[in-house]
């Protein structure tokens, strides 16, 4: 495995989670602008390790892996502890995460065929989407105020992008990928 500075920022994201997660379930004074902050950093290393990667040709076995299990586990990790303080509603949790799983495996199964998927254009306004609805989230309502309610909509938005991109996905690559024997 060779650690390069995409890779390093994508552990970074990796390590990240916990600390957000501690930070969103635990009470203390400026835990939302602590969380934010943490939260945006890590959401940050996502665009800069790619960016980096691509433009330095340094994209490794290892960060082709890691970068996308890095995003999902950033984003259901928030998600879930939002989900538990009675924020996000249960069932949308559900749908977004139910979502990055079923297009991880589709993935997993067309790579598997000799297919690369690359992300859609749909795919990445979901994430700019996740990030900034879940920024608002995490800096709640006492900071923003009444734009907090910018949050319900990013939310239904999230839904919408993450439906829609993955039907995209099915469409534009299914019939050549699940056609074919394994």
């Amino acid at each position: 495995m060779k650690l390069n500075a995409p890779n390093i920022l994508t552990l970074l994201r990796v390590l990240s989670v916990p600390a957000i997660v501690i930070i969103l379930l635990t009470d203390f004074r400026g835990r939302e602008i602590t969380g934010f902050l943490i939260f945006l950093f890590a959401s940050l290393t996502d665009m800069i390790d790619g960016f980096l990667a691509r433009r330095k040709q340094m994209i490794t076995v290892f960060g082709q892996l890691l970068d996308p299990i890095a995003d999902k586990l950033l984003i259901a990790s928030a998600l879930i502890c939002f989900v538990e303080r009675g924020v996000v509603p249960a069932w949308m949790a559900v749908i977004i995460i139910g979502r990055e799983i079923a297009v991880t495996g589709f993935r997993a199964i067309a790579s598997s065929r000799g297919h690369a998927i690359p992300a859609s254009f749909m795919g990445k306004v979901k994430m700019v989407l996740e990030v900034v609805t879940l920024c608002l989230l995490i800096l709640g309502p006492d900071i923003l105020g009444k734009l907090y309610r910018l949050s319900r909509l990013g939310l239904w938005l999230i839904i919408i992008a993450a439906v829609a991109s993955a039907v995209e996905y099915y469409v534009r690559f299914g019939p050549a990928i699940l056609s074919k024997d394994p």
